[in-house]
């Protein structure tokens, strides 16, 4: 599952699974110790706070996929910089909670059939999208 895991990002590490009837909850932690500011680019040790969040990615084995990270916020240790508090990034997450990955798959696909048929198909063991949301990233993309 590791190997699944650092095709993501090389950041993350598995923690542990749990298939809950038709989709699979992947728990990940971060394995950097330093992490760069977004804004100024300093190196920061200085863990603020932590919350949970989650993004779904591509199946495995006909099972939906949903990905769950203990999310870092650390203090930025440059004192110009102009944000005291930043979170943990990584390079596989969109800011629709989806994978990057999930989110070209879903591109290739409603790029072939309509939104409707697109989000039916993709809800029956892919993942839950609606017609709304398959605009909305083809808007995103493409405007």
């Amino acid at each position: 599952m590791n190997n699944i895991v650092k095709f993501l990002d090389d950041n993350l590490e598995y923690a542990k699974h749990e298939v809950i009837e038709d989709t699979i909850h992947i728990t990940v932690v971060s394995n950097r110790t330093l992490v760069k500011c977004p804004y100024c680019s300093k190196e920061s040790k200085k863990l603020h706070s932590y919350y949970v969040r989650s993004f779904q990615d591509l199946p495995i084995q006909d099972k939906k996929v949903i990905i769950m990270i203990k999310n870092r916020k650390f203090i930025c240790e440059n004192q110009d910089c102009s944000k005291k508090i930043f979170s943990e990034n990584f390079s596989c997450i969109e800011k629709s909670k989806k994978s990057k990955r999930l989110i070209k798959y879903i591109i290739d696909l409603s790029m072939r059939i309509s939104s409707i048929d697109a989000s039916n198909m993709l809800r029956k063991n892919v993942v839950n999208v609606g017609k709304s949301t398959i605009y909305n990233i083809l808007k995103k993309r493409y405007t």
